[in-house]
């Protein structure tokens, strides 16, 4: 039986987890001298490599003398944070991984608390310590710090550490060491992290912490085997978490990892991270297990939704024209799919049936989840995102989710973001220089208030600043955060618009579309310079005469126009508004098209008031 290690990379977004991996399985001989392998090879769906973050935790495994070293590469962004808790579960130790220069960030704070809440010794990596404005030993210090601060038992202070550059594949015991390669990350992984702490001779259980589909196998269900062993065509049943059988079927297929392939396998045994195929709706913190077992694997409780949309069928006049999956039907058998396999996300039907309420963790998670949709050639309409507030159970009182803001800007815009921040009904915690003329301020802020501030904060600090927010708690509601200080400029037609139009109201505001882009009545085609809505004709050309006279031509120049991304727009609308999503548009919509309409809603919600 080969021995066995279960380790997690953890690290804020950005700080090199996914480039250490490619470095670690060139150096374990994964790969042929002579084979092309992709940059961030474990970073495997698109979206994962357009943006250069990981979405979705994914394992691999490499040798290391007579070792297997199963290694998962987990999200850095707290949005997907339902998969680190998860994870957290299958492995026996964790690297955290800390950028030299940036030191631990919001999200390093939010995995090492999940990694040492399970009791896990990690061993701390000061990555880019090659940088040219790292200052490696007091990261170390603020590391040390972070772990006091949340709690961390004596052992685990007690941690080893290793300087590294991920992207030039070396790593040492001393700052400035020997830096020859990645070898004395894997021997103190052997030595440091124990061997899984497992019965074999006990019935076989497993708890399941990722599915997936797979086209020919069906439902892939991939965890650790807590105890016991498991051959191909043996009967099993699935145990949620309250221990009821919630399936039973045939193990059809194993799977254990080797580099970033899985490899067919006729028995498994306890303490391996293994891929099971045979299951019909086992899924999730379930677990799978021998015919006579009777008591369920304790799994962790995922964290709730903090935010939520509506996402609902498009009705713009250019419905269909883009898009195949435009039906309600479709949309909900997508949702309630993707609601299975990623615990957490949330999925509601409304009342009337049309539309559906769908829970998460932040608008990034809603924003990929809509983007991979798109690419699927889904049509939606997608609501403003709204938090979810819960009752305090001992007091009665509303409560809202209240985030930490991590800021790192220049001092000269720091006045700026405390007084944009401060009128969202934020409340600075801490403030302190980071070194190079730049200041890193702590905010504890409701989610509410942040809704659609990060396009602001990037044009108040110049594009340089940097934000990260993390769930905190829920906290004491803060009453009523004023909402968009701009009005839209909102098309009146239907048609393509005009180089012509556009040039004339330039004045009027910020345009979101250019010539030739085609536009209905209702749509949303810029920002006003002040407060109301504006309705303007962009499709108006210039009338043409057979007089000329030199001089009386102007030449067109136009202001490029502002792009949103879809993150962007979600959390740039109203709740009077929508965001049209096709296959090959995004577009801003007013839920009502209808002008006079619009204008009866306005009057009578003013009645009201």
């Amino acid at each position: 039986m080969t021995q066995i290690r279960n380790i997690a990379i953890i690290a804020h977004v950005d700080h090199g987890k996914t480039t250490l991996i490619d470095a670690l399985l060139k150096q374990c001989g994964t790969f042929r001298d002579n084979q092309q392998v992709a940059e961030r090879v474990m970073d495997s769906n698109d979206l994962e490599k357009e943006r250069g973050i990981t979405i979705l935790a994914k394992c691999t495994a490499v040798n290391w003398g007579d070792v297997r070293v199963n290694i998962v590469d987990t999200p850095g962004h707290a949005d997907f944070g339902g998969e680190v808790e998860r994870i957290l579960s299958m492995v026996d130790g964790v690297i955290l991984l800390t950028d030299a220069a940036e030191g631990p960030m919001p999200q390093t704070k939010f995995v090492l608390s999940k990694a040492l809440a399970q009791g896990l010794r990690p061993i701390v990596v000061i990555n880019k310590v090659d940088r040219p404005d790292a200052r490696a030993e007091e990261v170390v210090n603020e590391v040390f710090d972070l772990f006091a601060a949340l709690g961390a038992s004596d052992e685990q202070l007690d941690f080893p550490i290793l300087y590294a550059s991920g992207r030039s594949g070396w790593c040492d015991e001393e700052l400035h060491g020997k830096r020859e390669n990645l070898h004395p990350m894997l021997d103190l992984v052997l030595r440091h992290v124990s061997a899984p702490k497992v019965d074999k001779d006990a019935p076989f259980r497993m708890l399941v912490t990722l599915l997936e589909a797979d086209p020919f196998l069906g439902r892939i269900l991939t965890g650790r085997v807590v105890s016991g062993s498991a051959s191909v065509n043996m009967a099993v049943k699935a145990l949620n978490l309250k221990g009821e059988q919630v399936d039973a079927g045939r193990l059809t297929k194993l799977q254990t990892f080797s580099g970033v392939q899985r490899v067919m396998a006729e028995k498994v045994e306890a303490g391996d991270i293994v891929c099971i195929a045979g299951m019909n709706t086992a899924s999730v913190a379930d677990t799978i297990c021998d015919i006579s077992v009777s008591e369920p694997v304790p799994a962790t409780p995922i964290d709730p939704p903090t935010m939520a949309i509506t996402i609902s069928v498009n009705d713009s006049p250019f419905a269909g024209t883009e898009g195949k999956k435009v039906t309600s039907r479709m949309i909900r058998e997508r949702l309630f799919a993707e609601a299975e396999t990623n615990v957490a996300i949330t999925v509601k039907e409304t009342e009337a049936g049309d539309a559906f309420e769908v829970g998460g963790r932040g608008e990034l998670q809603l924003g990929v989840l809509i983007e991979t949709m798109r690419r699927e050639g889904f049509e939606l309409s997608v609501s403003r995102p709204r938090v979810l507030f819960r009752r305090d159970e001992a007091t009665g009182e509303m409560t809202e989710p209240m985030e930490e803001v991590v800021v790192d800007v220049d001092e000269e815009y720091s006045g700026v973001v405390v007084e944009k921040i401060s009128t969202r009904k934020g409340v600075m915690t801490d403030m302190r220089p980071s070194g190079g003329g730049k200041q890193r301020i702590t905010f504890l802020a409701p989610s509410r208030g942040l809704i659609g501030y990060q396009s602001e904060f990037l044009t108040d600090t110049r594009g340089t600043g940097i934000l990260n927010r993390i769930y905190h708690s829920h906290g004491a509601y803060k009453g009523e955060i004023g909402g968009r200080r701009n009005g839209a400029l909102i098309s009146t037609d239907k048609g393509d618009a005009v180089a012509y139009a556009i040039f004339n109201l330039q004045d009027r505001g910020v345009m979101f579309i250019k010539p030739q882009d085609k536009v209905y009545a209702g749509m949303i085609v810029g920002e006003h310079t002040r407060d109301n809505d504006l309705e303007i004709n962009v499709l108006k050309g210039k009338q043409l005469t057979n007089i000329r006279a030199s001089g009386t031509d102007e030449a067109i120049r136009l202001v490029p126009p502002r792009i949103l991304t879809l993150e962007d727009m979600i959390s740039y609308i109203e709740e009077d508004e929508l965001v049209e999503v096709t296959p090959l548009s995004l577009r801003l919509r007013k839920k009502e098209l209808d002008a006079n309409e619009r204008k009866k809603i306005s009057r009578e919600k003013k009645k009201s008031a």
